[in-house]
């Protein structure tokens, strides 16, 4: 048999392949523009694991604070960690959505409308395919970001907070004051017709709960003995880094979620390819958080700081959020560089004014989410850094002065800390009545 006629075949085969393809190719094309039934089913679930994820974020926060806070005020803190996560969602529901979609929300006559209409779900079997997705994915993954804002300011003021102002704090956050500033840019208000971009929140949600923080830090004061009267700080170590960096690794986890579902479709190749940028993007600015922490400890302290590496991560992947679909790779390795450089040099700066910020939430969520939102025009041709300072000035005044009035007003009331022999104690047993670890306690 002569071995040369198959391959002459396959040569003859192979040479007429591309006028096969081209004859192929208008078919091809079609398929690719999915029926809006499946384009609703991709954003639905997009929106689903996306939402899941950044509830996962809740997880991460209760261990990174549980971790960063000494024992006797770990049960504390995941209490408040789980409480603030179960407000949100009611407060959310009842009042929050309808405030933030449309954006007018935020006028008077927009609140007194919205607060005996909770947001409406899809009947049951009921899905209308035009919407894009459905009304409960949408909800869901939105109200993630509600509790994440009020998740940012449990850590700081860890240690010395009642409980009861705190939680009613919550409601006031989550049901009132993040719906109205989000609406501003999400609900296509104001911000959003400037021309304002923030992708997924690093000002909407993490500089606006660092805003919070930070009012509440100055209304509540520091921990008994943090700082001395000649200026000198008492460090006040954490009780379990293990579980801190077990928090940290949570967070960045639920960030893919936070980030990439907030592309809102993922019905069309393009999206797909999105989605994928974003989370490599979100990524590796946590790398460039985490890297540049690490060496800049070393140089400033002559060692490592773990708290401050995974501080740096966190402050990377805030960086980030404002804008992570149009950077490079690079430039995203840049921009949460910059963060976490952030974080290491803001936490002294806290200490010189003495804002006692237990969990290093202010330099991560509020100085680093100003960072991320001010760098935008840098890779998004059309976005200027005079609309971007606008934003981020509307967002941090209008948070920043309500907290204050918020907690001044509890402050005066009822009262927002807890007696000094109670700090002493520690906050298990003063307001919970329990602790993480009883069997360290030594019997008396």
């Amino acid at each position: 048999m002569n071995k040369t006629l198959p391959l002459i075949a396959t040569l003859a085969t192979l040479a007429a392949f591309p006028a096969a393809a081209q004859d192929a190719a208008a078919p091809v094309e079609a398929a690719v523009a999915v029926s809006a039934d499946v384009a609703y089913i991709f954003n639905t679930l997009l929106f689903l694991i996306g939402g899941f994820l950044v509830m996962w974020m809740a997880a991460g926060f209760a261990m990174l604070e549980a971790g960063l806070v000494r024992s006797k005020n770990v049960t504390t803190q995941l209490f408040k960690n789980i409480a603030l996560f179960a407000i949100a969602g009611i407060m959310y529901w009842l009042i929050g959505y309808n405030l933030m979609y449309p954006g007018d929300g935020w006028t008077v006559q927009g609140i007194v409308g919205q607060i005996f209409s909770p947001k409406g779900i899809d009947p049951v079997g009921a899905g209308t395919a035009d919407d894009g997705y459905s009304a409960g994915s949408d909800f869901f993954f939105q109200l993630m970001f509600c509790a994440t804002t009020a998740s940012i300011v449990s850590g700081t003021l860890a240690e010395r907070v009642k409980l009861w102002p705190f939680l009613i704090f919550t409601v006031v956050l989550t049901g009132l004051i993040y719906p109205i500033e989000a609406s501003w840019q999400w609900g296509g208000g104001f911000l959003s017709e400037m021309g304002f971009s923030d992708f997924a929140g690093s000002t909407l949600v993490h500089a606006a709960g660092g805003f919070a923080a930070l009012a509440g830090a100055i209304v509540l004061g520091a921990r008994t003995g943090k700082y001395r009267p000649d200026g000198r700080q008492q460090p006040m170590p954490g009780s379990n880094l293990a579980l801190a960096t077990l928090g940290t690794f949570i967070l960045w986890l639920g960030w893919f979620g936070f980030n990439g579902a907030s592309q809102l479709a993922i019905g069309s190749v393009n999206d797909a390819a999105d989605v994928s940028r974003i989370f490599v993007n979100t990524n590796m600015a946590a790398s460039g958080g985490a890297v540049a922490a690490i060496i800049v400890t070393q140089l400033l302290y002559g060692k490592i700081d773990l708290t401050m590496v995974l501080n740096g991560a966190l402050a990377g992947l805030v960086s980030i959020t404002a804008e992570p679909l149009m950077p490079s790779v690079f430039a995203a390795i840049l921009i949460g560089g910059v963060g976490g450089a952030i974080a290491v040099f803001v936490v002294p700066l806290l200490d010189k004014f003495q804002i006692d910020d237990v969990v290093g939430a202010i330099p991560v969520h509020l100085v680093a989410g100003i960072w991320g939102t001010m760098v935008v025009p840098l890779t998004n041709d059309g976005t200027s850094f005079v609309t971007q300072a606008i934003g981020v000035l509307c967002v941090g005044g209008f948070v920043f002065i309500l907290s204050l009035i918020v907690w001044s007003i509890l402050k005066a009331t009822m009262g927002i800390r807890v007696s000094k022999e109670a700090e002493i104690s520690g906050l298990d047993i003063s307001e919970m009545g329990m602790e993480a670890y009883p069997d360290f306690v030594q019997a008396k």
